[in-house]
């Protein structure tokens, strides 16, 4: 594994070569939220298990000795004759580990590769995280982890883990199981995880590693493909090579079109539900869409699942 520990003559310079000043002033209207709740270190935007005086109004409890009187709810009081007391939910820091694939195959595309597609998305996250003063941290991975970035959340963050982003070159085969364990070895308390991957791991060891920590943490799969991939536009006889083991194979695209573009489906909408199944989000990442049109799709939806878990309580 690479120390996260870097030369310094790039800094300064990471930020900028994946997010533009207009990408910038755009990302600044998002902010990720916790769907659950949250255990954290110092005081912020998203809802804690414990309760105390503080900013979001939870619940009424009945009055018990012991309770501070200065949280009875004398509106309460006055329609149930019984006294009440008003609980909160104290509002914590988010922290974030974002997953990055940085195997062969995330070599593939042009303009924009694959790999600098997540690239950008990862650090984007990154700086709507540590914008609203949430930690994060950063792990790449090909056939072993490459990178590890602790957790922080001070501002000058971004620029390390932009640093690293910049850096990636495409290698190796898909294993995203390691990456995986390595958010449970260092994950102590509940996190949100976004992985940015293509998801071609031929281990058998994704799905249960994914499941496993669903089971703890809050997961996103960010399922980033080529429009190549997605469309499957080649015309003319082709030579398919793999990108981590270097097999070729010589076919005819207008002869192989339906069922490649049949078995991509299946194998997106498995993908799909093997996530919904568990409690994941999954969005498509596509190479040729706006970082932020993907963040805000992506976003927005865990809000409106927050939205969805609180009206059914």
């Amino acid at each position: 594994m690479t120390s996260s520990e870097q030369p310094s003559a790039a800094r300064g310079n990471a930020v900028s070569a994946l997010l533009e000043p207009e990408l910038l002033m755009r990302l600044n209207q998002l902010k990720v939220q916790s769907q659950k709740r949250m255990t954290g270190a110092i005081v912020g935007r998203h809802r804690s298990p414990s309760h105390g005086a503080s900013i979001e109004f939870a619940e009424h409890k009945e009055y018990t000795p012991g309770d501070e009187i200065r949280h009875l709810d004398w509106k309460a009081y006055g329609k149930f004759d019984k006294y009440y007391v008003k609980r909160y939910e104290d509002e914590t820091n988010l922290r974030t580990f974002l997953i990055v694939d940085a195997s062969g195959s995330m070599g593939y595309g042009e303009p924009i590769s694959k790999l600098r597609h997540a690239a950008r998305l990862a650090s984007a996250l990154a700086f709507v995280l540590l914008k609203q003063q949430d930690s994060v941290g950063l792990i790449t991975v090909s056939d072993k982890v490459d990178h590890y970035i602790p957790p922080r959340a001070r501002s000058s963050h971004l620029e390390d883990v932009c640093r690293t982003l910049v850096a990636l070159r495409p290698a190796g085969a898909t294993l995203l199981a390691q990456g995986l364990q390595q958010v449970t070895e260092h994950a102590r308390r509940r996190s949100t995880v976004f992985v940015l991957s293509d998801l071609f791991d031929q281990s058998s060891g994704l799905e249960k590693g994914l499941t496993q920590l669903a089971q703890r943490h809050e997961v996103t799969l960010l399922h980033v493909l080529d429009r190549d991939e997605l469309e499957f536009p080649f015309d003319q006889l082709t030579v398919f090579r793999s990108m981590e083991d270097e097999a070729e194979v010589l076919a005819e695209p207008l002869v192989i079109r339906d069922t490649y573009l049949r078995e991509l489906t299946r194998f997106r909408e498995s993908m799909r539900r093997m996530a919904l199944k568990n409690g994941m989000g999954y969005h498509l990442a596509n190479t040729a869409e706006a970082v932020d049109t993907i963040l805000v799709r992506c976003l927005t939806s865990r809000t409106v699942s927050k939205r969805s878990e609180a009206d059914a309580v």
